[in-house]
């Protein structure tokens, strides 16, 4: 990692402000004065600003979960239901789910202690177009898919985005949707489905952004991919 960017990373300041203390003078590597940002410098390395030493950078993990159903998206809950944390391997991190799905839901969540990837993705101005499945009871009919097309207003007053609905398969027990969503509200496809009086049977997220389930089970977690990571942060503001 440059030297700069470990500044950074340690959360003393930002990178530009890192450049002016390296070129100041200020900056030492194991004891030694170092004038160059861009000096390649490793974990064990000590890093000092006036000859103060810096925390180790942070390392970050991202976690993919396949979330069973009759999960909550939180670290402990009251009532003693499993979370989310119970599905994850063990680890002295912290982690957080990025956005949530609830409790009958399941599918793809994305946690992290990345806190500036987390806002990020969750923020309405970067949101990431996100993918579901919707298994419903009923016939769902061309006016219905076109109500959604369009853009509904839910009885609650809010106005919602065309989604990208497809009917997936009929059978004589259920219809199955998918459903991309670019919007962040709230409970968005069971309140849609409550309006157009569809029971929905299953709801499982399979894509978020650049993010895919792929053949991962349900109840199962992995890492990311190098790969993977750095498509998420392929657009974030620098």
């Amino acid at each position: 990692m440059r030297l700069n960017k470990a500044i950074a990373a340690s959360g003393f300041c930002s990178r530009r402000t890192a450049d002016a203390l390296i070129f100041a003078g200020r900056v030492s590597v194991n004891h030694q004065p170092e004038t160059n940002p861009a000096r390649q410098v490793l974990s064990c390395d000590t890093l000092a600003v006036d000859g103060l030493p810096l925390a180790k950078p942070q390392q970050f993990v991202y976690i993919l979960l396949n979330k069973p159903p009759q999960v909550v998206c939180t670290m402990c809950d009251p009532e003693g239901r499993e979370t989310v944390l119970d599905y994850l391997p063990p680890s002295d991190t912290r982690l957080y789910p990025v956005g949530r799905l609830d409790y009958f839901s399941e599918g793809l969540l994305l946690l992290t202690n990345d806190g500036t990837l987390a806002q990020y993705l969750m923020h309405p101005r970067y949101h990431q177009t996100k993918t579901y499945e919707v298994a419903v009871r009923e016939t769902v009919t061309e006016a219905m898919i076109t109500a959604m097309r369009n853009g509904m207003r839910l009885q609650e007053g809010e106005m919602l985005l065309p989604v990208d609905v497809t009917v997936v398969k009929i059978t004589p027990y259920a219809t199955l949707l998918r459903m991309g969503l670019r919007q962040g509200i709230n409970r968005q496809i069971r309140r849609i489905c409550r309006e157009l009086g569809l029971t929905i049977l299953r709801l499982r997220r399979t894509t978020q952004g650049t993010l895919a389930l792929g053949a991962l089970r349900t109840g199962k977690a992995r890492p990311l991919t190098a790969d993977e990571i750095a498509a998420l942060k392929k657009d974030m503001p620098r």
